[in-house]
This record gives structure tokens, C-alpha cells and sequence, in this order.
């Protein structure tokens, strides 16, 4: 009963996350820690992702992702406690900005895993550019899978793609196409030089 309290409190304080006036909000009505960096400017993007970790670090989890995108900047950094009812404890958000792109952290427990279902497409201007983003996501716990699809160290997925592959799968010419998926089939990272 508690972890499903702590769960339906974590999922309260995310709902919030993503608000307009989420500090005031948050500051109102949450027992928190908060740093808030750089809020007058925030990204202009009508859909955040939000990803749920399985620990209550959400500052080591963002610093993890701005040592990869290392173009990023860390924006929010909040501390909660829960209620005494739900068996207290602490869990974190965070919100980042990596690749243009803001980026919402809950730190909040093993309550929920990540799948397949859901990844991140990462474009590639280029084969070191894959080589570069391949290596950082995959090392240090993460994990290889298959065409151009790997794990990060939290279990996030990402597809880590040369643009021009995608010029290869839709070319008009189907030998093109063919070779570019037959090979893809084949790969873990994408290697462009072999899609071609």
C-alpha cells in the first residue's frame, strides 16, 4: 500500500512538472529543495518527454546525459519529501536541456522500467558523430542491441542514426533500399560505409 501511495505521489508531482507555472505550484504545496537555473529561459516546446528512473538521483542521471550531450544545460534540480502517510523518503526532478531539446527527469524509485516501446532517435550528421554517441551510451553499463538500437545505462533506449540512412532505406532506386536494410539487419551500431 505504500509503494502505491509513493507512486501516486511521484506520478502528482510529475503531472506538475510540465506546468506553466510549476515552481510557484511546486513551492506551495511540496516540502522541497529547490534549484531552479536559468527558468526565464525555458524551451518554447509544447511536449517535454519526461522519463521515470529507477533511482532517487535525478541530479547523477542529469549529469550523466549532460556529460554525452555535452552541448545541454541543466535548467530545474528539485528535492521532494514525501508525506509521512506514504512512509516518507525523498525522490528528485530534474529538467535539462540536451540536443534543443528540454528533457524532464523523475528520480522517484524502482516503480517503473523502461521498454522498447519507447526510444529516442538520435540523428547523426555523421559516421563519427554515431561512433561518438554509440560509444558513450553503450559504455559504462549500457548495452548494444541491433540496428543502430542501444541502451543507456538507466535502461532508456536510443536509435543512434546517420541522417543519410535514411536516404539509403527511401531511395528510389530499390537495389539501394535493399542493400541499405538488408545490412542494417546485420549491424548493432550503424556502419554507413557498409549500408551503401
Amino acid at each position: 500500500m505504500k509503494n502505491t501511495l509513493k507512486l501516486l505521489t511521484a506520478l502528482a508531482i510529475a503531472t506538475v512538472m510540465g506546468c506553466g507555472n510549476s515552481q510557484q505550484n511546486l513551492n506551495e504545496t511540496s516540502n522541497t529543495d529547490t534549484t531552479t537555473l536559468n527558468k526565464p529561459d525555458r524551451i518554447a516546446q509544447k511536449i517535454t518527454p519526461s522519463i521515470w528512473v529507477e533511482t532517487t538521483d535525478a541530479k547523477a542521471v542529469a549529469d550523466y546525459y549532460l556529460s554525452i550531450f555535452r552541448d545541454g544545460k541543466l535548467k530545474e534540480h528539485h528535492t521532494y519529501t514525501n508525506p509521512p502517510e506514504v512512509g516518507g523518503g525523498k525522490f528528485e526532478t530534474a529538467t535539462l536541456e540536451i540536443a534543443g531539446m528540454e528533457l524532464s527527469i523523475l528520480a522517484a524509485g524502482p516503480f517503473q522500467k523502461f521498454n522498447e516501446s519507447v526510444s529516442f532517435v538520435f540523428n547523426c550528421k555523421d559516421q563519427a558523430e554515431v561512433d561518438y554517441y554509440w560509444s558513450a551510451l553503450t559504455t559504462n553499463g549500457g548495452q548494444e542491441s541491433s540496428c543502430g538500437w542501444c541502451k543507456d545505462k538507466y535502461g532508456l533506449s536510443w536509435q543512434i542514426v546517420p541522417v543519410e540512412y535514411f536516404d539509403l532505406i527511401n531511395s528510389d532506386d530499390p537495389k539501394v533500399r535493399e542493400k541499405a536494410i538488408t545490412n542494417t539487419l546485420n549491424q548493432k551500431k550503424l556502419i554507413l560505409s557498409e549500408l551503401k
